[in-house]
């Protein structure tokens, strides 16, 4: 009987992956409409993304657990982004802890970049899965094909270097780059630009 119990729970979580997967493959074909309104439209609404105001989300942006992703005031997204909103317990985990990926306001993030919150465990047995939150906060320049790996926290106004691996956090006004990224300079800290940009068709 314990069995049969078993064998149905599977049966319930294969299909609840099932009707995930094809939610995240719709938010994934929204990214190939080329109107932004629409695209931030169904973003919002369908697939629950929190985006700010006068922030934009360039095409062909993939979001793994959409919900999971707040994207803040006058922020750009590039082309080709993949942002990751995922936790295990990803429901009881936002609602004690918020949002799995944080992006704040006058974010400039350029075209391929990957930001993960969650990851494999190459040494457990299992292979088994294990996340943590990632931080962008507000005045933060990312540039193209940038990676970001779980945990991460970048302080305001920081930049990363195109092609930089990002490993641990980044100290505020700060650039940094390589792979993985290290120090390069400070930055200036009298910051007060507004972001509002968006390709027509993209």
């Amino acid at each position: 009987m314990g069995k049969s119990g078993s064998t149905n729970t599977g049966g319930f979580g294969k299909h609840m992956r099932a009707i995930i997967d094809f939610w995240i493959f719709l938010c994934t074909l929204t990214g190939f409409i080329p109107s932004h309104t629409i695209r931030l439209f169904l973003y919002r609404m369908l697939f629950r993304v929190r985006v700010g105001r006068n922030s934009s989300v360039h095409w062909r942006a993939q979001f793994n657990q959409p919900a999971g992703v707040s994207i803040g005031h006058n922020t750009i997204i590039g082309n080709d982004a993949f942002l990751d909103g995922r936790m295990k317990n990803f429901l009881i985990w936002r609602k004690k802890h918020g949002y799995p990926l944080t992006i704040g306001n006058n974010v400039s993030i350029a075209g391929e970049v990957r930001i993960y919150t969650m990851e494999h465990d190459v040494d457990d047995p299992d292979f088994a899965e294990i996340g943590a939150p990632v931080v962008i906060d507000d005045y933060v320049v990312i540039g193209t094909r940038v990676t970001i790996l779980p945990g991460v926290t970048i302080g305001k106004g920081a930049v990363i270097a195109s092609g930089a691996v990002v490993t641990k956090d980044v100290p505020s006004f700060t650039v940094v780059g390589g792979v993985p990224a290290q120090f390069i300079r400070n930055r200036n800290k009298n910051l007060r630009y507004t972001l509002k940009f968006a390709k027509l068709f993209q």
